[in-house]
């Protein structure tokens, strides 16, 4: 079990939960996660609530392959209203912020989101780890290799989860001494890593238990799902569902998801499963 201190929220991880993402961008891969109005995010934020979904994860930009980047001016303006909007309406629902500004993460965090997701690990703003620090929140730290524009160029690895291992390692006591003590992990699925690579990494995903650290798990209608299948990302619920579970299977605490009544579906059974051999 673990716990996280969400603005003086207790989040107890004492089974998965699932992070319904809410894109408020134009160019997001997905189409149908795009809510780039408050009105639309808000409605979207209604539907995951009814749901059942645990947090919602708010992000200004797209991070796919390739793609540009806005600066923390453009972010902030597309994500505040949204973020204002969400925490007045459900004001005891957790909100993560998907950003690498800490700008966007100061001034999101004071409007009512209580988790920073940052895809750099502090890479792409130095000021990004002292501003989490002195906002106390949880943390979740990804890997990954380059920006999202160069990444796939650099998904070279000697020994991918070995090195991912030590990544974490470093990572987690620099910030520890920083005084961020809230860190959930994330393997940074579709990050600088091919599709066989991320697979590798969800068999191996045991070996992250050992830094007893909540492990996030995003790989919702990815690439790796639905080149693999051959079908669109429209198309690729059932192969998302389907990698999931074997990440719950594999210790996952977090789902990061399109579509949350799947993966709250997903995580029932297991948990029924789990109980019965326990």
């Amino acid at each position: 079990m673990f716990t996280l201190n969400c603005k003086g929220q207790l989040l107890i991880v004492d089974k998965p939960l699932v992070m319904g993402i809410i894109n408020v961008t134009p160019d997001s891969f997905y189409e149908k996660s795009r809510s780039p109005v408050t009105e639309a995010a808000l409605a979207q934020a209604e539907k995951f609530v009814h749901e059942s979904v645990d947090i919602v994860d708010i992000g200004g930009q797209s991070t796919r392959p390739g793609s540009e980047p806005l600066d923390a001016e453009e972010e902030l303006a597309r994500v505040l209203p949204v973020i204002t909007a969400i925490h007045q309406q459900y004001p005891d629902l957790i909100i993560s912020i998907d950003t690498y500004f800490a700008l966007v993460a100061k001034t999101a965090v004071e409007a009512g989101a209580s988790i920073v997701n940052d895809i750099s690990a502090g890479r792409f703003d130095p000021a990004m780890l002292p501003t989490v620090a002195g906002l106390g929140v949880p943390y979740i730290l990804m890997h990954m290799k380059g920006t999202p524009r160069d990444m796939q160029q650099q998904a070279h690895f000697t020994d991918l989860t070995m090195e991912v291992l030590d990544f974490f390692t470093t990572q987690i006591n620099k910030l520890e001494k920083m005084g961020i003590m809230d860190i959930i992990i994330d393997p940074g699925f579709g990050f600088a890593k091919t599709a066989e690579q991320n697979f590798a990494l969800l068999h191996d995903l045991p070996v992250f238990s050992m830094l007893k650290r909540p492990v996030l798990m995003g790989i919702s209608r990815k690439s790796t799902v639905y080149k693999t299948l051959g079908v669109s990302p429209e198309d690729a619920l059932n192969g998302t569902t389907v990698l999931n579970t074997i990440g719950l299977m594999n210790g996952a605490s977090l789902l990061r998801v399109h579509d949350v009544k799947a993966a709250k579906e997903a995580v029932i059974l297991w948990n029924a499963v789990h109980e019965k051999t326990r």
